[in-house]
């Protein structure tokens, strides 16, 4: 019974710690002042209204949707092949491969970014657009490649066999038997890596520049020169946002498969 106490008394504290902060953070952005107060003396909208207001942040809003829409294309275009390749196939140099997929995840986004700029971005004069698609689908890569692996591992590749003895051609079997049954997978890929671009700062503040922008840095930048509790009212959107799909990955996959996996 006491174990059983601590444990609940144990778990609520850390839910508080985890929770508490989202709670003075959505709480504060009602507030009617001028600046971001907690608990807030009167209760308002009109921050939420003033986000459409702020001509950089619908600017920055569209960069980042097409940064991360542009850069997940084209990383499900690299991941799907290298993912499958890694879950059918054994060949030397595979652990080698899977390190390497992976890494961008191990290196600081910092440490990351900064190379990008250094030996990519200055050597070959990109524009920032370019930059950006670079590297923001340098670290969607390892997610879509990890997501549909894991996918992968529990799908049969005896029906794909089965389909190729009959006759069926390996691309034809792979568009109508592969794909069809790791659907689910592919689109939870889809979802984690455009969270962590749309929301990724420490590589794009090297990414970035004069007129050219995402808005996780516009809302850094806002911060710098006003107080009020617009940037509350936005981080309380972004995280409606994200809760709605995390919800959609919960639904295809299930909180079992991460578990699991």
């Amino acid at each position: 019974m006491a174990n059983r106490i601590l444990l609940t008394t144990f778990t609520t504290l850390v839910f508080i710690f985890l929770l508490g902060p989202l709670a003075i953070i959505t709480a504060a952005s009602f507030g009617e002042a001028s600046v971001l107060q907690f608990p807030p003396d009167n209760w308002s909208l009109k921050w939420y209204a003033n986000i459409f207001e702020v001509k950089g942040f619908l600017d920055t809003f569209k960069t980042s949707m097409i940064v991360s829409f542009a850069g997940n294309v084209f990383a499900l275009l690299l991941g799907l092949p290298a993912a499958y390749a890694l879950s059918r196939f054994t060949f030397k140099g595979k652990a080698g491969l899977q390190t390497f997929f992976i890494s961008p995840v191990l290196i600081p986004g910092i440490v990351l970014g900064f190379s990008l700029l250094r030996y990519i971005i200055v050597t070959f004069n990109l524009p920032i657009y370019a930059a950006l698609f670079i590297g923001h689908t340098i670290i969607m890569l390892p997610f879509i490649v990890r997501v549909i692996s894991s996918n992968l591992a529990s799908f049969d590749f005896s029906i794909e066999e089965a389909a190729i003895s009959l006759g069926a051609s390996r691309i034809g079997t792979f568009f109508r038997i592969v794909l069809p049954n790791i659907r689910a997978g592919i689109l939870a890929g889809i979802l984690i890596a455009f969270l962590e671009s749309f929301n990724n700062v420490d590589l794009s503040v090297f990414m970035t520049g004069p007129g050219v922008s995402t808005l996780p840095i516009q809302m850094l930048t806002y911060v710098e020169n006003y107080f009020d509790p617009t940037i509350a009212a936005l981080s309380v959107l972004l995280m409606l946002l994200t809760a709605v799909l995390m919800f959609a990955i919960e639904r295809l996959l299930g909180l079992s498969y991460f578990t699991k996996n």
